[in-house]
């Protein structure tokens, strides 16, 4: 007889809790509030901050000065192959040769092995190189052919001086009086300070002819150029702004950025039929510059220091001046006071009220108070006296200012701008009432109003 063992197993239902419990119901707030977060800052602009710093304006007055001399074109007596003598930019001395024309062309050319170039030769490409990086625009493609035409201009005087002789030489041009030679020209050389325009400053306009770029000339062909002179002078245009800031000067320092070499020279502003243009007149260093029509300039004012904000967050608002005597100044804070208004509703009926109100500045005998808190018609009050005086449009002035985020909302705070350029603008520091250094203010103040919360 077999023993059957039977075993019980004993089996617990395990208790299902409902769906909708504390746990579900707050995970499902939570990710609620995420996913409407995630989507209100993808969907609102978003408001960029600068950071105020003490700072100046340098070099806020940079432009590429237009440099005149007394220029005398020579041209070709007869027709044939030319070759120059004379570096480009060097001075020569009257009855030097500058260049030769011969009935016959080049027969042999210089190898590269019989040269090897002078550190001169290399600064002079370099400085080309260098000056075309700097003033580079895609839509000026004529400098690039320029660019060309210069570097084979220099090498061209490189290895004249191993092939001199190459030439039957049957013309020589001797230089008419002593000069600077300058190996192209651009339509400029009468140009003066009563024919200026703006025209002559367009780049884009700007058309030279490389003389030294070709290998035969005719008779009454230009064939090179000399700056007669050392005395030069270097213009630029001017707005009203300029002209206000800089009247009266008489003297300038400035410095040229090819090289970063600062000058001090004679300042005038003319005007003539086509505008009004700031004149430099130099009286050294032209052998630096002989060959630039151009030269980029910065002029090195002197600049008064502050804080520094950008122009695009200064804006101006409408605000209601308030006498002294109508207002209740809080103790604890001068930049909050108390007014009493009488203001008539549109039935016609007078309503008495205290009104609590930001101060934003506090010229000689007034406070300075938002518009938006009065409205034209309402009388100031003077609690237990009969004075009293309506606000209208007189009382309406305007300020400049800047909007702080410091507290997370825009607050308005006025701004005594005392330098400014393009791009940013020198204010006071000491103004109670205005910014401290380091604040954060809206770098585009067109992005908000008075008190909109910053996300």
């Amino acid at each position: 007889m077999s023993l059957q063992t039977t075993r019980r197993t004993k089996i617990t239902k395990y208790r299902r809790y409902p769906f909708l419990n504390i746990g579900t119901l707050l995970f499902s707030i939570v990710f609620l509030y995420m996913l409407i977060s995630i989507i209100v800052y993808f969907t609102q602009p978003h408001v960029t901050y600068y950071e105020v710093v003490n700072g100046t304006i340098s070099g806020n007055y940079r432009f590429h000065a237009l440099a005149l001399h007394e220029e005398t074109v020579v041209t070709a007596e007869q027709s044939g192959y030319i070759r120059y003598y004379a570096r480009e930019g060097a001075k020569t001395s009257s009855g030097s040769i500058v260049c030769a024309v011969s009935d016959t062309q080049q027969t042999q050319r210089i190898s590269s092995e019989d040269y090897a170039p002078a550190q001169q030769d290399l600064d002079r490409i370099r400085n080309l190189m260098s000056t075309f990086s700097m003033s580079y625009s895609g839509a000026a493609y004529q400098q690039t052919y320029d660019l060309k035409a210069n570097i084979e201009s220099i090498l061209s005087d490189i290895t004249k001086e191993q092939d001199e002789n190459y030439l039957n030489v049957r013309s020589r041009s001797y230089a008419p009086e002593s000069g600077f030679v300058i190996y192209n020209t651009d339509g400029l050389e009468l140009e003066t300070a009563d024919t200026i325009s703006d025209e002559d400053f367009d780049q884009n306009r700007y058309d030279v002819k490389n003389l030294k770029n070709r290998e035969s000339v005719s008779q009454g062909d230009e064939i090179y150029k000399l700056i007669t002179s050392e005395n030069w002078k270097l213009y630029f245009p001017m707005d009203e702004d300029m002209v206000l800031s800089m009247n009266g000067m008489e003297n300038i320092r400035f410095r040229f950025l090819k090289d970063n070499r600062d000058f001090t020279a004679p300042f005038a502003i003319i005007t003539n039929e086509n505008g009004t243009y700031g004149e430099i007149s130099m009286s050294s260093s032209l052998v630096r510059y002989a060959t630039d029509r151009f030269l980029d300039i910065e002029l090195t004012m002197n600049k008064k220091s502050g804080l520094k904000v950008p122009s695009s967050a200064i804006v101006d608002k409408t605000f209601y001046q308030i006498p002294e005597e109508f207002a209740i100044v809080n103790e604890s804070t001068s930049k909050e006071i108390t007014l009493y208004v009488e203001h008539f509703r549109a039935d016609g009926s007078a309503e008495n009220k205290f009104i609590t109100a930001n101060v934003y500045s506090h010229p000689s005998g007034y406070y300075l108070v938002n518009s938006s808190l009065l409205e034209n018609g309402d009388f100031l009050l003077v609690e237990n006296t009969a004075k009293r005086e309506q606000i209208d449009e007189d009382d309406l002035v305007v300020l400049h200012g800047v909007y702080n985020i410091n507290k997370g909302y825009a607050m308005f705070r006025e701004v005594t701008i005392i330098d400014q350029n393009k791009e940013y603008c020198i204010v006071e520091s000491n103004n109670i009432y205005g910014l401290a250094t380091y604040d954060y203010i809206v770098l585009n103040a067109s992005e908000v109003d008075v008190d909109q919360i910053i996300n």
